[in-house]
């Protein structure tokens, strides 16, 4: 698992979203809105990214993580930490 910075991992996210959502409008999206809420990601959708997001960056996420991925920032955050890069992996 390769640590990530903050904005490496906004991009893996962006990245992943656009394998479910290839006209995802990012510039609708602010840091703290609800990505599903305003990419009309439905729950098959959010499922398929996290097994995206799985596979790209060696990270586990069990359903009792789904809070934490939210928005775009919370999501950013979680990867970071759960690669070592944050406040956890410090």
């Amino acid at each position: 698992m390769k640590p990530l910075n903050p904005t490496e991992a906004l991009t893996v996210v962006k990245e992943s979203i656009t394998r479910i959502v290839p006209d995802a409008d990012f510039s609708r999206v602010r840091p703290e809105d609800k990505f599903r809420d305003v990419l009309e990601l439905d729950s098959l959708d959010f499922l398929s990214l996290v097994e995206i997001l799985q596979e790209r960056t060696g990270v586990r996420i069990d359903e009792d993580d789904y809070p934490e991925l939210t928005t775009l920032a919370d999501t950013v955050e979680f990867l970071v930490t759960r690669t070592g890069q944050g406040p956890l992996g410090t």
